[in-house]
């Protein structure tokens, strides 16, 4: 597959497009991006790779942080985290608190803002250095140690995270976060503040299109079973409520941040990663939706 013709063309074709979505404003540091800003970068299991435009750019990844988040929760505690999470599409936005009262402080999905919180009280609870220790986890994945957070956008979102703040509180009344709200929400910030181009990212995500295993040296990260989990999440949940539409659209598991990068996976060939910041209706880069569904159409090649 000559995915470096067909990634050419649909790059151009896109980038015309006009852009009617808008920037995440209400996190003030997203507010100060370039908003013409787009980049693709896929990575190969055979080595294929290939970028265009804006792909080495950095970029905070947010909720994107919640798959990585997950996959070193899930590898130190294995099954039991399902205890605390539920595995079911939410079907309203990512920070709503409805579903916490009917389902008793029980996140339906980890990639909705109060599954990533549980998550985050999780690696507290397991973890020396919580903060140093995901990102090291991360910068392994992506084989590059100057991998970073960053504070502006950690600072930016503690200081109008207020819904965050009450979903924190509300599962801690129900038994379902064990350690001070201030400081899992203080991480929580910080994981979602993580930056990175859309080649690291790429590179990062290439464990779950490879069986769990790295690509680098063939370390395992998670088992064949726990890395198709999180691809069906990925597939189910990863857009929040807009999830259906990338499965119809697209047909390959993925996840968004408001940031505006999408990462997508197909196991056992390849990942691609997206970034255009202005977002649609949903929360979802406008230009990286369009420009995923035209890939698989082109190429063909999607889980379906």
């Amino acid at each position: 597959m000559n995915f470096e013709t067909i990634i050419k063309e649909i790059y151009q074709n896109i980038k015309l497009l006009e852009d009617s979505g808008e920037l995440a404003s209400y996190i003030p540091e997203l507010a100060y991006i370039n908003p013409e800003s787009f980049g693709v970068h896929i990575s190969t299991l055979d080595k294929n790779d290939f970028g265009i435009g804006n792909y080495t750019d950095k970029f905070s990844i947010q909720s994107i942080a919640k798959v990585l988040s997950l996959a070193l929760a899930y590898r130190m505690v294995g099954e039991s985290i399902w205890k605390r999470l539920g595995v079911e599409p939410s079907g309203n936005p990512f920070n709503s608190l409805t579903q916490l009262e009917v389902d008793n402080g029980i996140p339906r999905n980890p990639f909705i803002n109060a599954g990533a919180i549980v998550i985050s009280d999780i690696l507290i609870s397991n973890l020396e250095n919580p903060r140093e220790d995901f990102l090291a986890f991360v910068r392994s994945l992506s084989n590059n140690p100057n991998l970073d957070y960053s504070s502006e956008v950690a600072a930016s979102e503690k200081a109008i995270g207020f819904r965050n703040v009450a979903l924190c509180n509300f599962i801690k009344s129900f038994g379902n976060i064990e350690n001070d709200p201030n400081k899992v929400l203080d991480f929580y910030f910080d994981l979602c503040s993580l930056e990175m181009t859309c080649k690291e990212l790429s590179e990062a995500f290439l464990f779950l299109a490879n069986n769990g295993r790295r690509t680098v040296d063939n370390l395992t990260i998670l088992t064949k079973s726990e890395a198709k989990r999180i691809n069906a999440l990925m597939q189910t949940c990863g857009f929040y409520d807009e999830s259906g539409e990338f499965a119809f659209k697209v047909g390959l598991p993925g996840k968004s941040g408001v940031g505006g990068g999408i990462i997508a996976v197909h196991p056992n060939q390849y990942t691609i990663a997206v970034w255009s910041p202005k977002l649609n209706k949903r929360g979802n880069s406008y230009k990286g939706m369009r420009f995923l569904e035209e890939f698989t159409t082109k190429s063909e090649l999607s889980i379906f």
